[in-house]
């Protein structure tokens, strides 16, 4: 991680769960880590600790919609004017809508395309190692759930754009590379936000196993960004051991 002091990194998603792990371990290893979302007081706060802590890095709080691409597209044009660009981009940001696909609503499944897709191609110039993708095992397997069913097609989605961006920049020869890391169930705040009408339930998704934790998920981010330059590591799955699919 040496190398990446002083680097430039954007995390999305960064006031709460793998978004905050990612922001404050990035801090730790003394990079300059831009975290969005679209309420900023935590991340704020989180900033605090981080300097409190004599973290070598900072953590720069920004607002930011990921649903709108005008906010997109001026979030990135004031970090290349302010910081010179993006050097790490962690897509991490995403949501969960109860939306059935027999059932379900086009205004849900068009929120979580929206917010879960990838925005590298906004970060694109100046980029030296396109992003850690933050997503899913549900890119690789179905959920069992007729409410996780959308999720996990958006999931498979954005695997195969990561892949198809991994592709891309080796085609145009940028020495950039793009990872993909997809975690099995993490105990975050997704569960409550994802069942918001029902927290019983939630809190019984965390506790029918031991769940990997969303520091596990920040070790994985660098531990790839520390691997040699010229090693690719296309994708990383992860799961709790009790996990059986």
């Amino acid at each position: 991680m040496e190398r990446w002091k002083g680097r430039v990194a954007l995390v999305t998603g960064a006031s709460v769960g793998i978004g905050a792990a990612v922001a404050r371990a990035l801090v730790q290893q003394g990079m300059r880590v831009v975290g969005c979302a679209r309420s900023v007081d935590k991340i704020e706060k989180l900033a605090a600790e981080c300097q409190s802590a004599g973290y070598s890095g900072t953590l720069i709080p920004y607002k930011c919609d990921l649903s709108n691409e005008e906010e997109i597209l001026s979030m990135f044009s004031a970090i290349k004017t302010l910081h010179k660009g993006v050097d790490v981009c962690i897509n991490n940001a995403g949501l969960a809508h109860n939306e059935p696909l027999l059932s379900g609503k086009t205004e849900g499944w068009r929120n979580m395309i929206d917010v879960g897709g990838s925005h590298t191609h906004a970060a694109y110039e100046g980029l030296t190692f396109s992003p850690a993708s933050c997503y899913s095992m549900g890119g690789h397997r179905m959920v069992p759930s007729a409410d996780e069913h959308f999720y996990c097609a958006t999931k498979y989605a954005v695997t195969a754009l990561t892949e198809g961006i991994r592709q891309e920049l080796r085609e145009a020869n940028t020495h950039i590379r793009a990872t993909c890391i997809s975690p099995g169930l993490v105990e975050t705040e997704f569960a409550f936000r994802h069942h918001n009408s029902d927290p019983e339930k939630a809190a019984a998704v965390y506790e029918s196993m031991k769940c990997l934790k969303a520091e596990d998920i920040a070790s994985a981010v660098t531990f790839v960004l520390g691997a040699p330059p010229h090693v690719q590591i296309g994708d990383v799955q992860m799961r709790p051991v009790e996990q059986v699919s």
